[in-house]
């Protein structure tokens, strides 16, 4: 490890140290914060492996309720960020073996397009109501692309693209080399552009509508600027 890797990374291995040792001693502030600090990237771990946001949801809160009842076994050999997320990895692949064997396979196909995956900033109330049509089209398939790769892809790319998070942190999160992180995702990556390419021809004809509030305002202005008044 670099120096000036070793110096970003020490602060945060004594902030989690800090924040077990608080939660240990049931201080509330340090579990919201442990809670607050993790809660996306955790959703997004198991939301990538189950594609359904309630089950996400659940299987975030049951992680948390294990790891709470075993954190003084966190030894802080990794980022409590990386214990959170096995933890959670592990809950979620769990619940997707047991809904495997419990779940005829088309029911479980037609619960792929359910959900959210990536926050995603949609037009205020302000906005045309075609634009923020276009831009959940565009939402959606960008969504439909990701639940459709293949589960190893699908983990290295929520990881790398959607988490941000480093080559090192998805290796080590994965248990995969650094060298398999990086070939997964750029046929990740390749895999999302096919489908995309596919598909988002039809909605960018969409995407900059001139209808709606916008037309209204602008005919509106011009009526006024000639002389037209309501």
């Amino acid at each position: 490890m670099s120096q000036t890797l070793a110096a970003r990374s020490a602060p945060a291995v004594s902030d989690d140290a800090d924040l077990v040792r608080r939660a240990l001693a049931r201080d509330d502030s340090a579990f919201r914060t442990i809670m607050q600090r993790n809660n996306q990237r955790l959703y997004r771990i198991a939301r990538s492996i189950l594609r359904s946001s309630v089950e996400a949801e659940d299987a975030v809160q049951e992680a948390y309720v294990c790891a709470f009842d075993h954190l003084a076994s966190y030894r802080g050999e990794s980022s409590l960020a990386t214990w959170l997320s096995r933890i959670t990895m592990n809950e979620a692949l769990g619940r997707l073996r047991r809904r495997r064997t419990a779940v005829d396979l088309e029911v479980l196909e037609d619960s792929r397009t359910q959900a959210e995956i990536i926050p995603f900033p949609l037009a205020t109330a302000d906005d045309d109501p075609e634009r923020t049509m276009a831009q959940r089209q565009i939402l959606q398939l960008v969504e439909q692309a990701t639940d459709n790769l293949p589960e190893p892809y699908r983990l290295v790319f929520m990881a790398r693209i959607i988490e941000g998070m480093s080559v090192e942190e998805t290796a080590e999160l994965l248990d995969l080399r650094p060298e398999t992180v990086k070939t997964r995702l750029h046929r990740a990556r390749q895999l999302v552009r096919d489908q995309l390419d596919k598909q988002i021809g039809p909605v960018l004809m969409d995407a900059f509508p001139f209808a709606g509030r916008r037309c209204e305002r602008m005919t509106e202005a011009v009526m006024k600027r000639l002389g037209f008044s309501d």
